[in-house]
């Protein structure tokens, strides 16, 4: 057995010999050139920013079971992917992504929606696409300033949800995945296959754009902080000291718009790292409760702490400003623009009230627990306690360049925050968002007074009292009806009606529903000038502390003179702020009459206001140009009437049309005494 084996071997080396060895054209170039082969094909994937879309599974139906494809719920799992394999670093990175399923996020990991809106969220909201920003990893870093860590180069967005209506292949792929970030272009997405759970595409930077960003340290990709937010109201977070396990951070709230205010204001966030209030200075949580650190882990971290002293533990805490009496409280008070009842005004009434800030001790837990790794909240909200303060939407924190403060003892030195991050928060209001106040118009030559729209702040639900019409306009008031709630306008109104023979609709139209009116009455017309008088009526059950009022004249601005009873500036853009004037700026709320069977009174100020025809040559006062266009109380723009009162008629501000049907009405009204 031995020597045969042997024998096999000897015959099987030469073939195997033969089969192993090259052959000349495996070892020499085609052509007889003695060089090298040539290198192998550059790799074609993407060297800009990569973003993909992954589908988990597809798509699950779940109930409830309906007849109708279009309308039938699925459940969903899928992970965005920002991977940036340029050579620029990728701050403050956000994923926009269009749906085209009605998909409602119910649960989002490693991120959170850059308009800060709260879960469960329904893409159909956004108008073009919904925005995802990295939390806590906002920057992105390059392969080269990394050697490749996927941790730092790499951005995920794992979403939970449920969308209607998945293609038979369930497969719902959004329609589009893009950067918000403007300085890159992403093309379209390939379209996918029946059975593909999968899209991408690459992102490469805009040659023509125009570069903003600040670099501080060109030597430290850390260290690259965008321009500073633009926005109604300006939110910074300051951190002024930094430990391993801990942070002082100092938050700002600026007022940037011309003439929104808010009234004790609410400011909240989200924790995304698990960390906890121990303290504050000039501001306090509504709930002062350490509950959620006891039985979570920061208890089991923290095991030699005191969390009785502990101030909140809440994932989302909402935070209030102090009460003025607490500013000079050592250990509640004490910071630079705190303790106000949360008001913040506008500059154009007081630019030393525009600012709100307060102080807090803030924890945190690991993985983060050293003096270089903080991370700010998310998803900020702010909103104010007044019914007549506006409605906000916040971005995403970004990260700038430290604030400096001035040295507290007078040298002439600053000192830097250990880092900083701003965002804004802009004005919104919707289609379905009824103004809170309204206005009437009224004239010398005119002794009737052109009231606020029905229903103009909304019509409630569930209405008290006879029927109404929604609809129908309201009815001319005699002047001493402005005086009354409208509750007690009724006979009035009719007596007005049947003393100018106008129509009595059935049912009467509906109130205004607002809780301020103004009046807008020329007082005087004359060669060289006239004159207006404002009167404001608070309807609410509320005091107006330091309100504030704006009207916006097209044609009168220039002409602008003086008020007599308010402080009154011309602000630009046809625009005159107002205010009452000092220890008189209190529009007090609605009060008994004098008896029992008197009505209520409401809280009332007024002003005249003078103009001058000389920079206003050939205005027609009577016949529009004497009524302001628009006009705000405390920020919130009033509802206005679309007709003024004439000395013959009425004229409609948007068409000719109706002024003839208008007088037509009228014609037939004195003719037939209808």
């Amino acid at each position: 057995m031995e020597a045969s084996s042997k024998f096999f071997l000897l015959l099987f080396l030469p073939t195997l010999a033969l089969l192993t060895t090259p052959s000349y054209s495996q070892t020499t170039p085609t052509g007889g050139d003695d060089s090298l082969a040539p290198a192998p094909a550059p790799d074609p994937g993407c060297n800009g920013v990569q973003l993909t879309y992954d589908l988990w599974g597809g798509a699950t139906k779940i109930r409830p079971f309906v007849t109708d494809p279009k309308q039938q719920a699925y459940a969903f799992r899928a992970r965005g992917t920002v991977l940036n394999s340029g050579t620029t670093t990728l701050k403050n990175w956000a994923l926009l992504i269009k749906f085209k399923y009605k998909e409602i996020i119910v649960n989002l990991e490693k991120a959170v929606l850059t308009n800060g809106a709260d879960l469960p969220y329904n893409t159909t909201l956004d108008a073009n696409a919904t925005s995802f920003s990295g939390n806590p990893s906002t920057d992105l870093l390059t392969p080269i300033a990394t050697a490749n860590d996927f941790n730092l180069i790499q951005g995920t967005v794992d979403i939970v949800g449920t969308l209607f209506g998945a293609p038979e292949t369930l497969n719902p792929l959004p329609e589009s995945l893009s950067l918000a970030d403007p300085s890159y272009i992403c093309p379209p997405l390939p379209k996918p296959g029946n059975w593909s759970f999968s899209v991408t595409t690459c992102c490469m930077p805009d040659p023509k754009f125009k570069n903003t960003t600040i670099i501080t340290n060109i030597t430290d990709p850390r260290k690259e902080y965008k321009d500073p937010p633009h926005g109604d109201l300006i939110i910074s977070y300051d951190i002024t000291q930094a430990y391993a396990s801990s942070y002082l951070a100092l938050v700002t709230i600026e007022n940037k718009a011309r003439l929104g205010r808010l009234d004790n204001w609410h400011l909240s966030w989200t924790w995304k790292r698990n960390e906890f209030i121990y303290s504050m200075k000039g501001a306090y949580p509504i709930d002062v409760d350490a509950t959620g650190c006891i039985y979570g882990p920061q208890a089991t971290y923290y095991q030699n702490l005191d969390f009785s002293k502990v101030l909140n533990c809440q994932r989302s805490p909402v935070i209030l400003d102090l009460p003025l009496s607490h500013y000079n409280n050592t250990e509640l008070g004490r910071i630079n623009h705190c303790c106000r009842n949360g008001t913040i005004l506008p500059e154009a009434m007081d630019p030393t009230q525009t600012k709100s800030s307060f102080q807090m001790q803030v924890f945190k837990m690991t993985p983060d627990l050293n003096i270089t790794t903080i991370y700010p909240p998310a998803s900020f909200k702010i909103a104010g306690g007044s019914p007549l303060n506006p409605d906000y939407t916040c971005g995403a924190p970004v990260r700038v360049a430290p604030t400096e403060f001035p040295d507290p003892s007078g040298l002439e030195s600053n000192t830097s925050a250990f880092a900083t991050w701003k965002l804004a928060c802009n004005i919104t209001v919707s289609k379905d968002t009824k103004p809170k106040c309204c206005v009437t118009f009224s004239g010398f030559y005119n002794d009737s007074v052109i009231p606020c729209s029905t229903c103009a702040c909304g019509c409630p639900a569930n209405r008290a009292g006879s029927t109404c019409s929604t609809t129908t306009p309201p009815m001319l008031l005699p002047p001493e009806a402005l005086l009354v709630p409208f509750d007690n306008r009724t006979a009035k109104i009719k007596a007005w009606a049947e003393l100018k023979h106008l129509p009595l609709p059935n049912p009467m139209p509906c109130a205004d529903y607002c809780g301020v009116s103004i009046n807008w009455h020329i007082a005087t017309d004359y060669n060289k000038g006239w004159s207006a008088r404002i009167t404001l009526f608070n309807w609410d059950q509320v005091d107006f502390a330091n309100w504030f009022a704006a009207i916006v004249m097209d044609d009168a601005y220039d002409g602008y003179e003086k008020m007599y009873s308010f402080n009154g500036t011309a602000v630009g853009n046809n625009t005159i702020f107002m205010q009452g004037l000092e220890g008189l700026n209190y529009l007090v709320k609605m009060s008994n009459g004098s008896t029992s069977s008197d009505p209520m009174v409401p809280g009332k100020q007024q002003t005249v206001i003078s103009f001058t025809k000389k920079t206003t040559p050939g205005i027609d006062v009577i016949g529009g140009g004497g009524f302001p266009s628009k006009v705000y109380f405390n920020g919130d723009e009033c509802s206005v009437p679309t007709i003024f009162p004439q000395s013959a008629g009425f004229r409609n501000v948007a068409s000719v049309a109706r002024q003839v049907l208008v007088a037509f009405i009228v014609s037939l009204v004195m003719i037939f005494g209808l």
